[in-house]
């Protein structure tokens, strides 16, 4: 009893000390400048799904769904529980392992049996059975190391998720203002069709009086053949649009997904785009690339630590017999202890080590450029969103002064004081701010979603039901 108390004692030293060995890290530091606060900000909080802030229910339908049945972020989750199951086997190491084997056998051997001394053959059976148990101290902490890095590879892969679901949910939201001004464009095209015939209809009864020539009437039927060919090609971009957005929420292009249209919401006001470090904490893409330098280190002190011995237990036992009651009268027992230790290994594990290393700096530059990129990114969108205001007012103020310059230059070419080229450069002049105000106002709404995007920090996600699940269930 004595000598078994004091096995166990040393081995819990043993388990001490190597535990004591393994690596303590710090904290992996900003490896950038962070400014303090960014160059503009409003006063609205986002909310975690941020499209809520767009009061727009039909978008946050769509969104909604596309996160319940997009294809791509489906296999985002599959790659979490890919990620979860190397992390739940990177750590089965740290317990003993135990492994049993049974068999059984029959033979037969030729001699004389029987009283008779007839010759046949004898059977014998032989059953075996047996346990062997195994554990590795992990006195350097090599196995854990192993462990902790699978475990920064599974919080990655859950932000990578995360960052995945904001990047559809911000793809959704361009593609259906994509098609509301889509719709709104082509809407503007058929009235300015409808003006152009009247034009047409002005135009040719001023030449059957004498009044005008025919090159003025050709120019007037070419611009509404022009307007009739642009029509076709917003029809077919307003069909390839739905087709996209019906993808986006895991549906056959021609599966219709919303009702179309044509009237916008009210643009919110600029969200808070609050304190810079608290928003890197937060952003999935940034904790994303911080979770791959901790796992990055962790390889770095499992590298470190394959150089070193490694010592392991085993305890097998196992018995045999004719007879299966048998197998439990004697079970030989044997106990080792195993001590492996590298002498010459071609500078293998050395190599290993310099490798992870160079991981290990790639990874923080990797960390610092996504910083830097995304701080570009919410200053790109505050810059964009406050020039884009600055140049619709512009648009719309000439917009205003077209309509009062078309309505002039048409009175005064019925009453023979312009020609015609006056009235058509008015016209054209006139129908392309009117189309040029509908895209940048979508460009507006694009620049906002890109600010949302940028300082979003993600919410709770439900995982979907896979492909295979959603057949069982059919």
């Amino acid at each position: 009893m004595k000598n078994r108390i004091g096995i166990f004692i040393s081995l819990s030293l043993i388990i001490f000390l190597g535990s004591s060995c393994a690596s303590i890290r710090s904290p992996i530091e900003i490896p950038v400048t962070v400014p303090k606060e960014f160059s503009i900000s409003g006063e609205e909080t986002l909310p975690d799904q941020w499209w809520n802030s767009f009061n727009d229910p039909v978008l946050s339908g769509l969104i909604e769904k596309a996160l319940s049945e997009n294809f791509s972020l489906r296999s985002s989750w599959n790659r979490l529980s890919q990620a979860e199951a190397i992390a739940r086997k990177a750590g089965a190491d740290l317990f003993p392992s135990l492994e049993t084997q049974a068999g059984v056998s029959r033979t037969w051997s030729e001699g004389r049996t029987g009283t008779t001394g007839s010759s046949g053959s004898n059977p014998f059976n032989d059953f075996s059975l047996g346990l062997a148990a195994s554990y590795e101290l992990d006195l350097w902490g090599r196995i854990r190391s192993s462990r902790e890095a699978a475990q920064m590879d599974l919080q990655a892969s859950r932000e990578n998720l995360n960052s995945a679901a904001i990047s559809l949910s911000a793809q959704v939201a361009r593609v259906w203002y994509q098609l509301v001004e889509q719709i709104a464009q082509l809407n503007l095209l058929r009235r300015q069709l409808e003006t152009n015939e009247q034009v047409l209809e002005l135009v040719t009864l001023r030449f059957r009086r004498g009044q005008v020539g025919a090159t003025d009437v050709l120019q007037q039927r070419q611009l509404v053949e022009l307007r009739r060919s642009e029509i076709i090609s917003a029809e077919t971009r307003l069909k390839l649009q739905e087709h996209q957005l019906a993808i986006l929420l895991g549906k056959a292009p021609e599966v219709k997904v919303a009702d179309r249209r044509a009237e916008w919401v009210e643009l919110p006001p600029l969200p808070s785009t609050g304190v810079p470090l608290d928003w890197i904490r937060k952003r999935p893409d940034i904790r994303e690339a911080h979770f791959a330098v901790l796992s990055a280190d962790h390889r770095v002190g499992s590298a470190l630590a394959d150089r070193f011995p490694r010592f392991s237990l085993s305890v097998q036992g196992s018995t045999s017999g004719d007879q299966i009651r048998d197998l439990f009268d004697n079970w030989p027992a044997t106990i080792a202890a195993n001590l492996v230790a590298p002498l010459i290994d071609g500078g293998d594990r050395r190599a290993e080590v310099e490798r992870t290393r160079a991981v290990l700096s790639q990874t923080l530059n990797d960390y610092a450029q996504v910083i830097l990129e995304s701080l570009g990114e919410v200053e790109d969108s505050l810059t964009q969103e406050l020039k884009q205001r600055e140049l619709i007012e512009s648009l719309s103020k000439q917009f205003n002064l077209s309509l009062q310059v078309i309505q002039r230059v048409r009175d005064n070419y019925t009453h023979g004081g312009v020609d015609y080229l006056r009235v058509l450069d008015a016209l054209l002049t006139h129908q392309l701010l009117e189309r040029t105000l509908l895209e940048e106002r979508r460009r507006l709404f694009e620049f906002r979603i890109n600010l949302c995007r940028a300082i979003g920090g993600g919410w709770e996600l439900n995982p979907t039901v896979s492909v295979s699940e959603r057949g069982r269930e059919s």
